[in-house]
């Protein structure tokens, strides 16, 4: 128990883990094939009848005994129809019609299948597994003048904490002093390191590789990147695909018509042909049993997902769960936020434009102090402009008014700044707006001017855009609250199809349902956005792809995919991706399926023995499980 009284808590289920993740190193099931081997290859030499008997039944139960045990357990929980009960009573039947070898084959060829899918499972699990090794043991706190060691969890927002070269960064955090080139690529899947000196915002997993760092830490540990991508993986695995639910209730019904398949298979020819033999058809009922396990399907399906999901996430993409990879897949139409997910999402001012009776520093402070409590990019570019510290005592009656602007009271005086659509009735803008976007102030019931903002495309985003058209998406779309200049100028530079500006959030869920209602049928549409008001966006589309890095918390939460980066050439490469796996797992489903149904005809026609049961039905999961790992091998 631990001091929190039980052993539910964070810290011992991370304890826990990493002793499952240790343990799954030992080579599981190993010792259990090498001695039942030894002993079936004794009975096979023993020439007395015997003993040969009683070393047959040592191997079978050194082989067997675990799939015995759990076959009985689940029959007495009521939950019998499984890949136990199922070799239990084909070898259960071998013995009783006196095919020890075969009997003792299976369970040995069954052993050995599930060594290598535990091997091919621990491949799979590795890539995710090293994100955990992102999470801090410790962190260096600043408490007076002294460094006191003490967890991350304990950290608050604000707090002074070291790192030294060669450390993980355990918290989202500002560079206060020092300088060191750092490793982001556990984060990002780039490997090129990056400086970081004073002023440098960094995320909590990447290395300090060269320099000691002092950072003020700019949210809790709960809040920070690594907390946020250990979440998302955990989480991953809990949202089932409509082919794994679909494989779950196939393996419901399957193993009830085997049985029967295989009763009837055993004692109806018997009954209805004169020489058929009861011995004969119990041995071909046996062959049906042990060809007909679902294992491969059963086994490789979810860890093909998750193999995919362990491949993205060690190139910096994040999928919660294996239903929104396959919503991937089907990827048809793209949808974009602009600002901060096409763009940089960095403003500057670029020019000021006092209406008459304005001072162009009387504009700008206005403005300025007004956005001050707002975190839109637009808002901080002003405040930036105006460069000068914001004295609180001198702003009142602050009011956000969504996908609009923002309307304060600065010494008294009742000032807006936002969109033209914010303003009132009569107080209309210049008839020339400004190149780039135009942020308009209106002061006192007077129209006061507006500041010119321009910002720019990222370096890959039309490399991204160009990509999906090559993934056969029939459209790109750029949804944004921008003005129809600004919009058009990011639209024809990115090289989307078709761009819609001037939007309101719930103007942009609106498009989103026109779109997601002119959709392909077997498509889906992918967004990708970065605000809190791309939040309701995020979760009306089939698939929601938001950026980790910059995006907000209420964007990470709606969305399905989280892009650590914020580079939106990790979209195709995601698609790409998740398209390969469930080419992987249908390849999976039909071959299993054909095998199996090809060696169940030639046992039931009396054309294939136990011992070329157990190397289908064994190589058949083998083969799909290590089909199932190729996504680990996937290149760009």
């Amino acid at each position: 128990m631990c001091e929190h009284g039980s052993c539910a808590c964070r810290a011992c289920a991370g304890s826990a883990m990493r002793y499952e993740e240790k343990k799954r190193f030992l080579p599981e099931g190993l010792p259990v094939i090498l001695a039942g081997g030894a002993v079936f290859a004794a009975a096979l030499a023993v020439p007395s009848q015997p003993v040969r008997l009683v070393l047959f039944a040592a191997a079978y139960l050194i082989c067997g005994g675990e799939v015995l045990f759990k076959a009985v357990k689940n029959i007495l929980r009521g939950e019998w129809m499984d890949e136990n009960f199922l070799m239990s009573l084909a070898t259960a039947g071998a013995f009783a019609i006196g095919e020890y070898p075969e009997a003792v084959a299976v369970m040995l060829f069954y052993q050995t299948g599930e060594f290598f899918l535990h091997w091919a499972v621990h491949r799979s699990r590795r890539s995710v597994r090293s994100l955990m090794e992102l999470k801090p043991e410790t962190v260096l706190l600043r408490r007076g003048e002294a460094w006191v060691e003490t967890a991350p969890e304990t950290v608050n927002k604000g707090d002074v904490f070291l790192v030294r070269p060669g450390e993980r960064v355990p918290l989202d955090g500002v560079v206060l002093k020092g300088r060191s080139s750092v490793d982001a690529s556990a984060l990002t899947g780039e490997s090129v390191p990056v400086e970081a000196a004073a002023g440098k915002e960094l995320f909590a997993g990447v290395i300090a590789l060269d320099g000691e760092l002092e950072m003020r830490a700019l949210r809790p540990y709960v809040f920070s990147a690594v907390a946020k991508i250990l979440e998302l993986v955990e989480n991953a695995s809990a949202k089932k695909t409509p082919t794994e639910r679909f494989i779950t209730r196939f393996a419901r019904w399957y193993t009830p018509a085997v049985v029967a398949a295989a009763l009837l298979t055993a004692f109806v020819p018997p009954l209805l042909l004169a020489d058929a033999q009861l011995k004969t058809w119990v041995y071909r009922a046996l062959i049906f049993l042990v060809i007909s396990c679902p294992c491969a399907l059963v086994l490789s399906v979810p860890l093909g997902f998750f193999g995919g999901i362990g491949a993205a996430a060690r190139r910096g993409v994040l999928i919660k769960g294996s239903g929104s990879l396959e919503g991937l897949a089907k990827g048809a139409i793209a949808v974009f936020d602009k600002t901060g997910t096409l763009t940089q999402g960095r403003f500057e001012v670029t020019d000021v434009y006092p209406a008459e009776g304005f001072a162009k520093e009387t504009l700008l402070e206005l403005a300025a102090y007004a956005e001050s409590s707002s975190t839109h990019p637009l808002a901080q570019a002003v405040v930036k402009a105006y460069g000068k510290d914001i004295d609180r005592t001198r702003l009142s009656d602050v009011r956000e008014q969504a996908g609009l602007g923002v309307s304060a009271r600065v010494d008294g005086r009742e000032v807006f700044v936002g969109k033209a659509d914010g303003l009132e009735s009569g107080f209309n803008p210049p008839a020339v707006v400004p190149a780039g976007t135009a942020v308009f102030v209106r002061a006192d019931g007077k129209y006061a001017g507006c500041l010119a903002l321009s910002d720019t495309l990222k370096p890959d985003a039309g490399g991204a855009v160009a990509d999906l058209k090559k993934l056969g998406f029939a459209q790109t779309v750029m949804l944004t609250g921008d003005a129809p200049e600004a919009a058009e100028r990011i639209a024809e530079q990115a090289g989307v199809d078709r761009y819609y500006a001037s939007l309101l959030p719930a103007d942009k869920v609106q498009k989103v349902e026109e779109l997601l209602s002119a959709k392909p049928a077997a498509g889906t549409l992918l967004f990708a956005g970065d605000g809190i008001n791309d939040a309701p966006v995020l979760a009306r589309a089939d698939v929601g792809i938001a950026m980790g890095a910059l995006g907000s918390d209420a964007a990470i939460e709606a969305a399905d995919v989280v892009l650590t980066d914020d580079k939106p050439s990790k979209i195709p490469q995601a698609v790409a991706l998740s398209r390969f796996t469930v080419q992987i797992v249908k390849q999976n489903i039909w071959f299993s399926l054909l095998v199996k149904a090809a060696v169940m005809l030639l046992g039931v026609l009396g054309l294939a023995n136990l011992w070329e049961a157990v190397f289908a039905d064994v190589g058949v999961a083998v083969l799909c499980v290590l089909n199932s790992l190729r996504p680990l091998a996937f290149k760009k």
